[in-house]
């Protein structure tokens, strides 16, 4: 789903280990690149508060929470907002955040990442109890009439997601959650292939069922 780590991006890393593995015994690992998580705080409270809040607890609905986040994905979107070489276009578009990550070294990038992915997420609650069967189907099982699978199978049944690859979804607003599955559906985001795929299934009634219900997922290691 939006806050989703990329399919794509998964296959990439599994073709670049295979072509690395066949270069022989000299090949050499890099070093996983060193975060600085007190500058990442830094950022956080100077660039990213406003609307994240410094420990990525959005008080708006609208904005992401970003606490507990796996530091990869969001890495990832901070890339992803950002024109790379070679490109027209970044592969997410956001007034806002174009802006903010094109300002971000990529240290910068990694250090804030790192931040947030640090710090615990709050808690969330389903409020439709007329939707919450619908979106609790969706969530564990999919819509097999629809082929469309369960968003536990990628996001994981409590909404933990997967390092990486996908992200964590638990607590996350319900609101903001709409809005990206709207906007996967509706192609104005784009950097996730599978997530549009998926989304394009979706009836309006149906997304907000689904994101109602994930605003409900409560992660039980965050209160630990």
């Amino acid at each position: 789903m939006k806050f989703s780590a990329q399919l794509s991006s998964f296959v990439g890393v599994a073709v670049v280990t295979m072509l690395t593995a066949g270069t022989g015994a000299s090949a050499q690992m890099q070093p996983a690149p060193k975060v600085d998580p007190a500058r990442g705080q830094q950022i956080a409270s100077q660039v990213c508060a406003a609307c994240h809040g410094v420990d990525g607890n959005s008080a708006a609905p609208v904005n992401p929470r970003l606490a507990q986040q796996h530091s990869e994905y969001l890495y990832k979107q901070l890339l992803d907002y950002t024109v790379r070489q070679g490109q027209q276009r970044p592969a997410r578009e956001n007034a806002i955040m174009n802006g903010m990550a094109s300002q971000l070294s990529d240290d910068d990038k990694r250090n804030v990442s790192a931040w947030f992915a640090s710090q615990p997420s709050q808690l969330g609650t389903a409020r439709n109890k007329q939707t919450l069967e619908l979106g609790q189907r969706i969530w564990r099982a999919g819509l097999p009439e629809k082929s469309l699978p369960a968003c536990s199978g990628c996001h994981n049944p409590a909404g933990q997601g997967i390092p990486v690859q996908y992200p964590r979804l638990a607590a996350q607003h319900a609101e903001y959650l709409e809005a990206t599955l709207r906007d996967f559906r509706q192609g104005t985001r784009r950097n996730n292939v599978a997530m549009q795929e998926i989304a394009a299934k979706l009836s309006d009634a149906e997304i907000r069922a689904v994101a109602d219900y994930v605003q409900g997922l409560w992660l039980r290691d965050a209160a630990k």
